[in-house]
């Protein structure tokens, strides 16, 4: 067992032994250059987060003259799973001060494409870098390319738009994660025959429009006994999602699966959990949908829920500081350090 390093004794030499590489792979690793194996980068990456390490690079970063401003556009509202990418953005502030960076968030309506551009328009000048969970709509595609013309570093968080000039997108591969959504309604559903509802925030997300056409290539190809419902859209609103799945509960009684495709879940659990009331002594409808955040935890342990599709928020805020500052410095994107997976996490293996 590696023995736990003290923050404050801790040198670059410290690292390379514990992960048993040389202090030019270390080296390499924290520069994001090219070079290292990607199961090394791995070693690396777990004994610096092990212990805490901060190493000190705020001489380099002095020596180009000035601090850099990064913004990250997030969607207003409480969204759990976005709430947990700004709490770990906020605990990076010791990393982000060696190196001179300074993250600020912006919120706005990211269902709405004029507000959304709107917000992007006024950044142009102001910051080195943005990252944006973004609407895929011609105006935020507009928008984010006027930035990166003005010269700003930008990167796509979560949801992407890839006709856009943006530099990079951080986030997981939305088709998979829908197409394993649907392998789990289907196998969940088991022999019985019915329909599946779909709740989304807004299909003008990419992540959310990607997810739902994962899902419908394996409901159509491996589930030919059931049948997928048009989609509703909850704006990744508690009650709004609630209302309109209420309303889909009550025109069809034969519902046996159901996607959550972003949030909103408190909403859909309330409408599920009411329409079982209602129905007692019915099979209960199954319920998968994505991220481990304080409600999914506690619904996957009731058994509201099913199964839920997560993706590290942790990783998602770091890989989006560190992809954005390789893009300022001109430096290579380490790509499979920042490759986001997706996890199935269920009742039984609850992180």
């Amino acid at each position: 067992m590696a023995e736990t390093l003290t923050a404050t004794a801790l040198t670059l030499k410290d690292i390379a032994r514990e992960a048993g590489v040389s202090l030019a792979t270390v080296d390499r690793v924290l520069h994001n250059r090219p070079g290292v194996r990607p199961d090394t980068v791995r070693r690396v990456q777990a004994a610096i987060e092990r212990n805490a390490f901060q190493p000190h690079v705020a001489a380099a970063e002095l020596a180009r003259g000035r601090a850099r401003r990064f913004a990250f556009v997030m969607p207003s509202g409480p969204n759990p799973f976005m709430q947990q990418i700004e709490a770990y953005l906020g605990e990076m502030s010791a990393w982000l001060s060696a190196r001179r960076l300074s993250v600020e968030m912006v919120a706005t309506d990211v269902f709405d494409p004029s507000v959304l551009a709107a917000s992007l328009e006024v950044l142009s000048g102001e910051y080195d870098g943005v990252a944006v969970v973004a609407l895929d709509h011609p105006g935020v595609r507009a928008a984010i390319n006027d930035l990166v013309d003005a010269g700003t570093k930008v990167v796509t968080l979560v949801s992407d738009v890839p006709s856009s000039r943006r530099h990079h997108y951080v986030g997981i591969d939305n088709i998979a994660a829908g197409r394993t959504a649907g392998a789990l309604v289907g196998r969940l559903v088991g022999q019985r025959s019915g329909k599946v509802a779909i709740v989304a925030g807004s299909q003008g997300l990419r992540d959310h429009a990607e997810r739902i056409f994962g899902f419908n290539q394996v409901m159509a190809s491996e589930f030919s006994g059931l049948s997928v419902l048009p989609v509703l859209e909850g704006r990744d609103e508690d009650d709004r999602s609630e209302q309109v799945l209420a309303r889909l509960l009550g025109k069809h009684a034969d519902i046996v699966g159901l996607y959550n495709v972003g949030a909103g879940t408190q909403g859909v659990a309330k409408a599920l959990s009411d329409k079982a009331l209602s129905d007692a002594g019915r099979d209960k409808v199954v319920f998968v949908g994505h991220d481990v955040t304080v409600l999914t935890r506690r619904l996957l342990l009731q058994g509201v829920m099913d199964a839920a599709i997560s993706q590290n928020p942790g990783h998602e805020a770091r890989a989006a500081v560190r992809v954005l500052l390789a893009l300022a410095r001109g430096e290579p994107i380490l790509r499979e350090q920042e490759k986001i997976r997706i996890d199935i996490v269920m009742r039984d293996n609850l992180p």
